[in-house]
């Protein structure tokens, strides 16, 4: 169904090369963010109060934009193949369906390679959660994980880039970065539960995928006029969802709900951190944080925005914002150990319409008279 050797051949090939740094300069780097993520580890457990003194045994890589595009492609095939052996098995039963499968495994192939070279060059970090067992990596892809465990990425070019372009502090800005991405690992190692409910989440979404081409097709012809702004007569607009969104099932946007809240969560509350620690240990951190917005406001090229609406990426952006304010009025009302309460149970995440007013999240979760 995916030609995933094709999809890391693309992506490497169409991603963009990195910043030019000597060999010297690079081992730097590398050493310098291998040291910052061993650093954060402490300082986000001391101002999160979250986990135990003992060390992450996940493992932290330095990579660069192949060899992200290669770990993701890892996590793709781990968190994928449920679907992909559904819509396998329905082509098997299908007339031709050998062939179309070899064909349709090729384009599927180079179209996902097109997305990740897009993607390679811009994120920063990432706490990969569905890193596969060792057995299924890829040949040359980043160094073994543990069975079922996360590994922690940082792609060295992008940080330097973006570094040299908002002209900041070198040493503190990969510093910052480290706590950001040390956030979400330790959200993961902190709380069993979370990685389990969130595949939950993922896995019942997927289930709801339709396999049927002739409806597939059907919704991204709608989704095109509606792009378009040539959408059927009678139907409602929008609101200027992305594709992405409208080519879901009613069951799937419904589930799409609950997994924004939680990576609203995630990401505003990694946001929170980074920045609650760096007054202490970043002294550059209020010019790095506003050069950092106005480079998100900025946006980018008419394409780049394009993309960007059209893969939903927008919304990313949005959870950042709308989950930090939700993390800080939580905190400020109830402190650090009311706010983690939120990590109890999936009961006590917040929902999409509670992000947006934190206060209905205290009233349940705190049992205020109130509520």
């Amino acid at each position: 169904m995916v030609d995933w050797n094709l999809a890391v051949a693309t992506a490497t090939r169409l991603v963009r090369p990195g910043p030019e740094v000597s060999r010297d300069e690079a081992r730097a780097v590398v050493a310098e963010l291998r040291r910052h993520a061993k650093a954060s580890e402490g300082h986000v457990r001391g101002f999160t109060r979250l986990g135990t003194d003992e060390a992450h045994d996940t493992p932290v890589l330095v990579v660069d934009r192949p060899g992200w595009v290669r770990a993701n492609v890892a996590g793709f095939r781990e968190i994928l193949k449920p679907l992909l052996e559904k819509m396998q098995e329905r082509r098997s039963n299908t007339p031709g369906g050998a062939v179309l499968g070899a064909v349709g495994g090729k384009v599927t192939g180079v179209e996902l390679g097109m997305l990740l070279s897009f993607l390679a060059s811009r994120v920063l970090g990432q706490y990969e959660t569905f890193a596969p067992p060792t057995r299924e990596l890829p040949a040359g892809g980043p160094p073994d994980a543990p069975s079922g465990g996360g590994r922690l990425l940082l792609v060295a070019p992008n940080i330097v880039h973006v570094e040299r372009e908002l002209d900041v502090e070198p040493h503190d800005f990969r510093l910052w970065v480290c706590l950001h991405e040390e956030t979400h690992r330790t959200q993961f190692t902190a709380v069993p539960w979370l990685r389990d409910h969130l595949e939950g989440e993922i896995q019942s979404f997927l289930g709801e995928t339709d396999v049927d081409p002739m409806t597939v097709l059907e919704r991204v012809r709608e989704a095109a006029q509606s792009l378009a702004g040539g959408r059927p007569e009678g139907e409602e607009d929008d609101g200027g969802r992305s594709l992405v969104e409208i080519v879901q099932t009613p069951a799937q946007r419904e589930i799409l709900g609950r997994l924004t809240a939680v990576m609203s969560l995630l990401e505003g509350h990694a946001d929170f951190v980074m920045d609650g620690v760096g007054p202490d240990v970043v002294p550059t951190v209020a010019e790095i944080r506003e050069k950092f917005q106005q480079r998100r406001a900025k946006g980018a090229s008419r394409l780049d925005m394009a993309l960007r609406k059209l893969l939903g990426l927008d919304a990313k952006l949005r959870q950042y914002k709308d989950g930090e304010r939700f993390v800080r009025s939580v905190v400020d009302e109830v402190g650090m150990d009311g706010f983690n309460r939120v990590w109890t149970s999936p009961n006590t995440l917040p929902t999409k319409a509670e992000i947006a007013k934190p206060a209905d999240w205290i009233a349940r979760v705190h049992r205020r008279p109130e509520a």
